[in-house]
């Protein structure tokens, strides 16, 4: 198996979206991502040391993905998401893995589990 560019890992989620420009805003509003929307090519979408691939559907059909993003703060990551109009499926709970976390769903049918680990066995 070859090794991954520089910076990215094995395994890169990619989500083929209609409205790639409102979702990349999102991502970066939300999950204070970097990276910018291209229109010929896949934007590169980093949140923290995790590339996210967003994609329009001129090629391929609408693909959501459902996400677990570790963040260093849950309830500030989960206001903003409130914030910026998503379904809560699940507000911030301690989970008895050591995970507090929230379930929200995007205005784009992509489910985000947002954790931060409160305890380790």
């Amino acid at each position: 198996m070859s090794s991954p560019p520089s910076g990215w890992h094995t395994i890169t989620p990619r989500i083929f979206t209609e409205d790639p420009a409102g979702l990349v805003d999102f991502i970066k509003r939300v999950f204070r991502a970097t990276g910018d929307l291209q229109t010929t090519r896949p934007s590169e979408i980093r949140i923290g040391d995790s590339v996210l691939m967003v994609s329009g559907t001129e090629f391929r059909a609408r693909q959501t993905a459902c996400l677990y993003v570790y963040v260093s703060d849950v309830d500030e990551v989960f206001e903003r998401s409130v914030n910026a109009g998503v379904e809560v499926i699940e507000a911030p709970t301690n989970m008895p893995y050591g995970d507090t976390r929230a379930t929200i769903e995007d205005g784009w049918g992509n489910v985000w589990q947002i954790a931060t680990p409160c305890w380790r066995a």
